[in-house]
């Protein structure tokens, strides 16, 4: 069995045991077991073979126990008695965003709604609505994340990160084939869009008939949708389709360019390469009077030879890159080695699965000068959030901590829940002790576009708030954003100095690419963020940065990539 189904069986145990009214850390119980073991580099079934499932944090005798039956047998007869004592249907229910436990629970108790179908002919008869704590409102906004749920099943999209993970594994076993000489992905993925539908792979190789057989023996294929002796088709161990062609070598570029796309882009490159006399393929370029053809090894040489500036793959959607290309003035992306510190971090003090001096060993492992320890308000139960109590023995903590370490500057602070009326859930005097204060949206995401943003205005206007956290609150492909009048908080925070955070979490990205774009014409300050909650996750800064990149983003742009000592100097008194 492996480690994600097991994360799924502990997260609906948490779930079940909530619904039932077990105690809050009887769940929490299962949902840490569920991230430590998101975490892990082996998995589970190994450490049950070899008797060390003690060594995952949060796991003790009786979750140790059910692992091992779970690996042993397939089956958990806790989880299934579990279930049992419900109506058939919650979880069905609960995979629409928006519908909690207890929604799902009162769905199928009064009305005995047991899959999507049923209750979308609920809501529209008006029985949901009817509903005690649920009305007319809540009712609509459940039917709109229902097609919004459907709409992206019927996709098949995943987060970038999946697909970026899928095609690195799958290129690293490529290399292996004799005779592979170029290799790179291309069309959305290549230029880091949030979600992918299916990879595009593009290659040169000496012999590609004799590449394209090796390459559908591979590990990671599953299945063989085509073949012939430049491409293949096939399906990959986790689903997704991936589309490979091999050209010669020394038309990897122009190849290269013309399947990343986007289609926009390419359509205005040929009209104007047109009227230069000039026409474009994947083969390279021909001149239209003596049909001649020239192969370009590199795009960089490709886009040249049409008078253009180099233009990264991220911003080639078809806006003015094509313009500004062509008089040299595009902007000077940032970079991953641009970031200088991560704001965002929990440690075990609050959700975290990291003691803080490992989240700290983390960060020194970046090569970052400076970091924020930012764990959960005491709002946010589920978060183990902090105490006022707890917030002063941090802070103590953290004072002790940077006295020990000289080579990276530890900031106090704290993520803050933002109440449904848009009060925080700490008082502004204690605020007041910490040096970067991040407010977050994690509750009451249905409110209406009205409430919603008067909601966010009221924390981003708070002069403690120094971040607004994963602005939207989005989840991909499985959240949809809250409603809210975005370009009222940009002013509120232009208004009143509030940076926003580009979230780097796989499953948020949230500010996207067009808000991140926005924003930053605007003259508003941003930050990358990991929201780490273990050290390996600090490598989601890769994602933050690919989707920074679509938004235009220069290391001007981030608050972060300022040394040490002007990032002080930044932060708002």
């Amino acid at each position: 069995m492996k480690n994600t189904e097991i994360i799924e069986i502990l997260d609906n145990i948490a779930v079940l045991l909530e619904l039932k009214g077990e105690s809050i850390f009887k769940s929490r119980a299962y949902q840490k077991a569920a991230r430590s073991i998101e975490f892990l580099s082996e998995e589970v079934d190994k450490l049950v073979s070899e008797e060390r499932l003690k060594e995952i944090p949060g796991v003790g005798d009786a979750i140790a126990q059910k692992l091992t039956e779970l690996v042993s047998t397939g089956h958990l007869d806790y989880y299934e008695k579990l279930k049992a004592e419900f109506p058939p249907g919650i979880n069905i229910l609960m995979e629409v965003p928006g519908i909690g436990p207890r929604t799902a629970l009162l769905l199928t108790k009064e009305l005995g709604i047991a899959d999507i179908d049923s209750l979308e002919k609920a809501i529209e008869n008006g029985q949901v609505a009817e509903l005690p704590r649920m009305g007319e409102k809540t009712a609509q906004n459940i039917l709109r994340q229902i097609k919004a749920y459907r709409k992206k099943k019927g996709e098949q999209r995943v987060p970038v990160s999946t697909a970026l993970t899928a095609a690195e594994i799958l290129m690293e076993e490529m290399h292996a084939i004799a005779g592979i000489r170029h290799l790179s992905p291309a069309g959305s993925l290549r230029r880091f869009r949030d979600t992918i539908g299916d990879i595009d792979l593009i290659g040169t190789a000496d012999n590609p008939e004799e590449a394209i057989e090796a390459f559908i023996q591979l590990p990671s294929i599953n299945e063989l949708q085509e073949k012939g002796p430049t491409k293949a088709s096939v399906i990959i161990n986790n689903g997704l389709q991936v589309d490979l062609r091999l050209l010669s070598n020394d038309a990897f570029g122009s190849a290269l360019q013309y399947f990343t796309g986007s289609k926009q882009h390419n359509i205005e490159l040929r009209t104007r390469a047109a009227r230069l006399g000039l026409s474009l393929s994947e083969y390279g370029i021909t001149d239209i009077v003596t049909g001649q053809l020239e192969t370009y090894i590199s795009e960089e040489a490709f886009y040249k030879r049409q008078g253009l500036e180099y233009i990264p793959p991220e911003i080639r959607e078809g806006l003015h890159e094509i313009e500004l290309a062509e008089q040299s003035k595009l902007p000077h992306l940032i970079e991953l080695s641009d970031i200088k510190g991560d704001l965002h971090l929990h440690s075990d003090w609050s959700d975290g699965a990291a003691p803080l001096e490992e989240m700290i060993a983390g960060a020194l492992e970046q090569g970052y000068e400076y970091v924020a320890v930012t764990d959960h308000s005491p709002g946010l139960g589920i978060a183990h959030g902090l105490s006022i109590d707890r917030i002063q023995q941090q802070l103590q903590l953290i004072s002790e901590l940077n006295r020990k370490y000289s080579d990276i500057h530890i900031f106090s602070g704290m993520e803050v829940d933002i109440r449904a009326n848009g009060a925080l859930d700490v008082p502004d005097e204690v605020l007041a002790k910490l040096d970067i204060v991040i407010a977050s949206i994690h509750s009451g995401m249905n409110q209406g576009i009205d409430q919603m943003t008067k909601r966010v205005i009221s924390a981003v206007s708070n002069p403690h708030v120094d971040i607004l956290g994963h602005p939207t609150g989005r989840l991909l492909g499985e959240r949809e954003a809250v409603e809210i009048d975005i370009e009222a908080v940009f002013k509120a925070a232009l208004d009143h100095q509030t940076v926003l955070e580009i979230n780097a979490t796989p499953s948020r990205l949230d500010l996207k690419d067009t808000h991140i774009y926005q924003a930053r014409q605007l003259g508003i300050k941003l930050v990358i963020n990991t929201d780490s909650h273990h050290p390996e996750q600090f490598n989601f800064m890769r994602y933050g940065i690919g989707i920074a990149r679509r938004g235009w983003c220069e290391a001007r742009d981030i608050l972060n990539t300022l040394p040490l000592a002007k990032f002080k100097a930044s932060l708002k008194s």
